[in-house]
């Protein structure tokens, strides 16, 4: 099955930067058709905040056009989110997720998440 691992979270002054990366592992992993980074704020429901199909093609929410980018590298089987200009309500637990995954087997998994990693934007 598998396995997302997120890294990259931190502390960060509003207007600051932060870079997150996932990396998706497995047995003889063929391809991951969609990443996808998704958050979730306490007490709301978790929100996709962009996703990368694995032709490049992306797809961001509004409230973080033109500030955060994500980008993958499929040899790597990695997804990256850039963030910049980051605001208070940037704050949230953010998820890597790969929607289905093909092994060199024809074994597919589907709809996978990562363990999260928590950004805070805070003055």
């Amino acid at each position: 099955q598998v396995q997302l691992v997120e890294s990259g979270g931190g502390l960060v002054q509003p207007g600051g930067s932060l870079n997150l990366s996932c990396v998706a592992s497995g047995n003889n992993i063929l391809m991951i058709y969609t990443m996808g980074w998704y958050r979730q704020a306490p007490g709301k429901e978790r929100e996709l905040v962009a996703n990368i199909v694995n032709d490049g093609q992306t797809n961001y929410r509004d409230s973080v056009k033109g500030r955060f980018t994500i980008s993958r590298d499929n040899a790597k089987n990695t997804v990256y989110l850039e963030m910049n200009d980051l605001k208070p309500e940037d704050t949230a637990v953010y998820y890597c997720n790969a929607d289905h995954t093909i092994y060199n087997d024809n074994t597919h998994d589907f709809n996978a998440w990562g363990q999260g990693t928590q950004v805070t934007v805070s003055s």
